[in-house]
């Protein structure tokens, strides 16, 4: 067949992208393996000459904090670390606790709503979770070191999240926190009213909302009473019971009221905090947190009454009818009352300075340096259960880590290195480092 003189010119440029193809392919195909073993977990460090923000103990100045095998070892004014341990000189400057982000929703693929039924828990969040996302390198730049990525609101039910430590460059398994518990995502509000007002169909209503829950709850309950009676007959010797046939939605919500999994609710409203609050009651299972819950400054005492923490927004409002009433005291106020705050992200941008989001209740609300820390690393921690892991400097815990240039709760405070389990996964000095492809001196 004859060709012409396009198809021709193309030939050269053609075979040069197939090449450069099988090269890339043939790169990465032998990657992961090398970026695996650099990342042990077994270094052994002492980083000295540090002003500690520990997040449970506040302030040391003039710190030490020795790692070996992944963990905080010992840390303070005077440490006791082996000839052996490999000296990094913070030169007075900053080392705080990874920041935890409760609320996001990066590297989910876009797939964060199944927005084809109000109630959907049976869904996971980890069969979407795009583990070569580049939004996890920048959060990792920023300072985070665990996140919650979250279903959307779309539904009042939604999925099951996944927990994460940004170990950028690993596989997806190795991504996931080992023994996080487990967190669903319900919501209330405008969002599953109108995306199901929008199809005619219930709810389209805040009525309809809180009916579509107390339903889906009763049918869990009934369900879960006819596999105790099952249970029961089996026990008993009853060779002719018959199991009832498995539903994975009435699994799921079942495992809810056992208080299997932690409810973590998108809610702004706190007339819906109220009601969301007696449901739960109702049917007998805890709600961890309240999400955004920018109202929650009406109400701080009944969230602080029944161990509720709320994942908020440091300055967000306006921008909807259910924002119309937030102020950006509210942090402060709730947690003078007694409630767990945390300052969370909902956005791959506010993710990478959440710092300085943090930093921002210390001007509005008079938070001090000490809580102002702990609504980046141990309040979002306890909200997803990860605070006997995480979240603080303490003897035990991982060594997530963060070294500072300067002030963290302040635009001057960047973070200059970052460490999970003790090994460095971002470094600005060197920012390929820790890059599958990087290779020191290249």
């Amino acid at each position: 067949m004859k060709s012409n003189g396009r198809t021709a010119r193309r030939r050269p440029r053609l075979l040069w992208y197939a090449i450069l193809l099988a090269c890339c392919v043939g790169a990465t195909a032998q990657q992961p393996a090398s970026f695996s073993a650099a990342h042990s977990g077994h270094n052994e460090f002492v980083i000295k000459n540090a002003i500690l923000l520990t997040g449970t103990h506040g302030r040391v100045e003039h710190a030490s904090v020795y790692v070996k095998d992944g963990k905080i070892v010992a840390y303070g004014a005077s440490v006791a670390a082996p000839a052996t341990a490999t000296v990094i000189d913070a030169e007075s400057k900053y080392v705080t606790p990874g920041i935890i982000d409760p609320h996001s929703h990066m590297a989910l693929d876009g797939d964060v709503n199944e927005a084809t039924n109000p109630v959907v828990p049976q869904m996971m969040m980890k069969d979407a979770f795009d583990y070569n996302d580049k939004a996890i390198y920048r959060a990792l730049a920023g300072g985070v070191t665990s996140s919650l990525l979250l279903h959307g609101s779309a539904d009042m039910i939604g999925g099951q999240a996944v927990v994460i430590k940004t170990k950028y460059g690993l596989d997806r398994d190795q991504m996931l926190f080992p023994g996080a518990p487990q967190s669903i995502k319900f919501a209330s509000g405008e969002n599953p009213k109108r995306v199901f007002g929008d199809k005619k169909q219930l709810p389209s209503t805040r009525m309809g909302n809180f009916e579509v829950m107390r339903e889906a709850f009763t049918q869990a309950k009934d369900y879960q009473r006819s596999w105790d009676e099952y249970n029961e007959k089996v026990k008993k010797g009853d060779k002719a019971a018959s199991a009832p046939k498995k539903d994975l939605k009435l699994e799921a919500l079942v495992q809810v009221l056992q208080g299997k999994m932690l409810v973590q609710i998108h809610c702004y409203r706190s007339d819906e905090m109220l009601t969301e609050i007696a449901i739960a009651n109702e049917f007998g299972y805890k709600i961890r947190a309240f999400h955004h819950a920018l109202e929650a400054y009406k109400v701080p005492d009944f969230l602080a009454k029944d161990n509720i923490g709320i994942a908020t927004f440091a300055d967000w409002w306006g921008y909807k009818y259910e924002a119309w009433d937030a102020i950006p005291w509210n942090a402060v106020i709730a947690m003078r009352h007694g409630v767990k705050v945390a300052i969370k992200s909902d956005s791959d941008d506010y993710m990478r300075r959440l710092n300085q989001e943090a930093a921002k209740t210390m001007r509005y609300g008079g938070a001090t340096e000490d809580e102002a820390m702990q609504m980046l690393t141990i309040n979002p921690a306890w909200i997803m259960g990860i605070d006997d892991k995480t979240g603080s400097i303490d003897v035990g815990k991982d060594a997530d880590l963060v070294l500072w240039s300067g002030y963290p709760l302040s635009s001057y405070g960047i973070p200059e290195k970052v460490w999970i389990d003790g090994d460095v996964y971002f470094d600005r000095g060197s920012p390929g480092l820790g890059m599958p492809q990087y290779q020191e001196g290249q």
